[in-house]
């Protein structure tokens, strides 16, 4: 029987509240002002990475007027609104940003530009914005925990629809709205929510856009509560709620959501993504790489491998395995960082996953297109998913010999993180991407660790 868990016993909009008020004065525990200084650094250079591509400039070309608002890597100036959405849908296009084991969600693609965005139009410190990240990382994180798996079984993209809620409280309290008002943010939000994950048919667009859509719907639900607008109190857990609409098949248990707020911090535990594709997927190169290197030892090639077979979680199997013929051959690169086969390849041909390896004519190229033909999967009832993300593969050759690897956890995750170090490569390789010179990318660099030490919230808007 579905049996809910016993509710908190006030509201949980009210609980979130109190949660944002008490972020107001009190000192940010040190390992989440690093997380979220490390999630400013890592989202403005994918920013950057991404501002030549055709989903940017259609997102900066629909912008509704200028204004004073950074669009990270561009010279114009635009709206708080037009901001958010243009750094979120830039910051989540390559599918290269954080996110949280067992949810999944990406927090930082959603957040960041959102409070960004008001800070900037607001004159506000870095210490407000460092506040208000850090309320609305975590709060998106353990709204992912409350009904695991069923959000995307809804055909909802969580990530899109628990963003908008997350960014109205981050912007509120960056803002330092009341409890009430806060609470009004959070009801107006769950009616901005939206996002579907019909994307994964053919690797259009519409997941890019759903960072930046729930980080100016925040924005929106804030500025509206803040001038009297009103929004449900029980817009969580109501009998027409966030849940019930997003994730009808399991009931709810809001205590991961509620307890140990402002205590127990979850953002310390944010993973930065190694790999340019879809979260899953990351553990299973891994696997390829070392298997590849295996392979070199014997001294065969991928023309040697007869199959590979993965042992997965049931709930990747409909994102990233089916329809297995659409897996194994993406009609473009966006589609590419949702196919394991097609990652699988990819790692053991060329050793990497950046983002070279998922533009439209590398997806094409035979030899990925080969191996990929070769590499099926088989549901492991063992599987740690969602809670934990695993790899598992075996490659049989020609000679009916085999190669095993296993990759127990993420790496960029909880068990084995990046290092500041690795972050910073990362986000040079990524300002370099975007045709960022290193005079660019270390003015940029410098800006960021300015508002992470509470300075004006300013970035440079040219680009040289």
């Amino acid at each position: 029987m579905n049996t809910p868990a016993k509710p908190p016993s006030q509201t949980v909009s009210a609980r979130l509240a109190a949660f944002s008020a008490a972020a107001h004065d009190k000192p940010l525990p040190a390992t989440v002002h690093r997380t979220i200084a490390l999630l400013l650094k890592d989202i403005a250079g994918l920013c950057v990475a991404a501002r030549n591509t055709d989903y940017v400039k259609a997102a900066i070309a629909s912008a509704a007027g200028s204004g004073g608002c950074s669009a990270i890597g561009h010279a114009a100036r635009v709206t708080p609104y037009d901001a958010a959405l243009i750094n979120g849908t830039a910051a989540h296009g390559e599918d290269f940003d954080d996110t949280f084991e067992g949810g999944p969600v990406h927090a930082g693609a959603v957040i960041v530009p959102s409070v960004l965005a008001i800070a900037e139009a607001r004159g506000l410190t870095g210490d407000a914005l460092m506040r208000g990240c850090a309320v609305g990382v975590e709060v998106l994180c353990r709204m992912s925990l409350v009904a695991p798996q069923a959000t995307h079984r809804a055909s909802f993209h969580p990530t899109a629809v628990m963003g908008a809620p997350a960014a109205a409280i981050a912007v509120a309290t960056c803002l330092r709205l009341s409890p009430a008002q806060v609470t009004h943010a959070l009801g107006i939000a769950g009616s901005l929510s939206s996002g579907i994950i019909e994307y994964l048919a053919d690797g259009s667009s519409t997941k890019r856009l759903h960072a930046g859509a729930a980080a100016q719907a925040g924005i929106r639900a804030a500025l509206l509560a803040a001038a009297g607008f009103t929004g449900p109190a029980t817009v969580f857990e109501g009998q027409h709620g966030f849940y019930k609409a997003f994730a009808p098949s399991l009931a709810p248990d809001f205590h991961p959501l509620v307890d140990g707020l402002a205590t127990d911090w979850v953002t310390p535990t944010v993973a930065f993504k190694p790999y340019a594709c879809g979260t899953m997927t990351q553990p299973f190169i891994d696997c390829a790489i070392e298997a590849a290197e295996e392979l070199d030892r014997r001294g065969l090639t991928v023309e040697h491998i007869e199959s590979i077979v993965c042992s997965v979680g049931q709930g990747t199997v409909h994102r990233l395995w089916e329809p297995i013929a659409l897996k194994r051959s993406p009609p473009n690169g966006y589609a590419g960082k949702f196919s394991t086969p097609y990652c699988v390849a990819a790692g053991f041909i060329d050793r990497r996953a950046g983002l070279g390896q998922f533009t439209d004519e590398y997806v094409r190229d035979p030899a990925l297109c080969s191996l990929a033909s070769r590499i099926s999967y088989v549901v492991d009832p063992d599987d740690e998913y969602p809670r934990n993300y695993t790899g598992r593969l075996r490659v049989t050759l020609r000679d009916g010999s085999t190669i095993e690897a296993r990759k127990g956890h993420l790496r960029g995750g909880a068990r084995e993180p990046l290092s500041e170090a690795d972050i910073d490569e990362k986000f040079l390789d990524n300002v370099r991407f975007g045709g960022g010179t290193p005079l660019y990318a270390a003015t940029l660099k410098g800006e960021l660790a300015a508002i992470a030490a509470g300075g004006p919230v300013k970035l440079n808007s040219g680009f040289d």
